[in-house]
């Protein structure tokens, strides 16, 4: 259970009511970190933005490619409703079932290719509190990726740092977005590496 919960009475600034309002038309249902986030205005309202500006039409990352390093930070920081919600945006941009359950596993998956990989490495890196960027990962990362689009691709994955770390501190449960309920991994594998409903 969630362990802040946000009262069906508190009153939300109207640029946030607007928001929470998209999202009840995009998804069915207000998004719980939304309604947390919503509880600091400022806060929120820069996040949005934030967001809006990573996850553009002409970024120079492609939505797939975003939405499957947003499901791998996810994991690594035991985030259940990213995983779920991205899991299912990962979907939506067309990569294939299979795609996503191998994601633990993107190093010896036959459906990853090298610049997914120099790229999975590199969230996995910054993301890893044991591990760094190292110059022999940043030199194979040069070679799939522009300086531009590296810009991107780390404030992108630092981005789903803060959001997932935030969401998983605070026990935010999934909402049921991702039909995939398991990786290619056992029964026994870690809830962060896991696509939960």
């Amino acid at each position: 259970m969630t362990r802040i919960t946000t009262p069906p009475s508190h009153r939300f600034p109207w640029y946030v009511r607007l928001f929470l309002w998209n999202q009840r038309r995009r998804y069915g249902a207000v998004l719980e970190p939304a309604r947390l986030w919503g509880r600091s205005p400022r806060v929120f309202a820069a996040l949005a933005l934030l967001f809006g500006t990573l996850d553009r039409r002409g970024s120079p990352l492609s939505p797939a490619l975003r939405a499957l390093l947003t499901v791998r930070v996810s994991q690594l920081n035991w985030c259940t409703f990213c995983v779920d919600i991205n899991g299912a945006r990962v979907l939506r941009h067309g990569v294939s079932d299979s795609k996503l359950v191998d994601l633990p596993g993107y190093r010896d998956s036959p459906y990853y290719d090298a610049a997914e990989r120099a790229a999975l490495d590199y969230a996995e890196a910054i993301t890893c509190s044991d591990r760094q960027v190292d110059d022999a990962l940043f030199a194979t990362l040069r070679e799939y990726f522009e300086e531009e689009a590296i810009i991107e691709l780390t404030a992108m994955i630092a981005f789903q740092n803060m959001s997932s770390k935030f969401n998983a501190a605070l026990n935010v449960a999934p909402q049921g977005f991702c039909r995939l309920p398991a990786t290619r991994e056992s029964n026994e594998a870690s809830p962060a590496a896991r696509l939960d409903r």
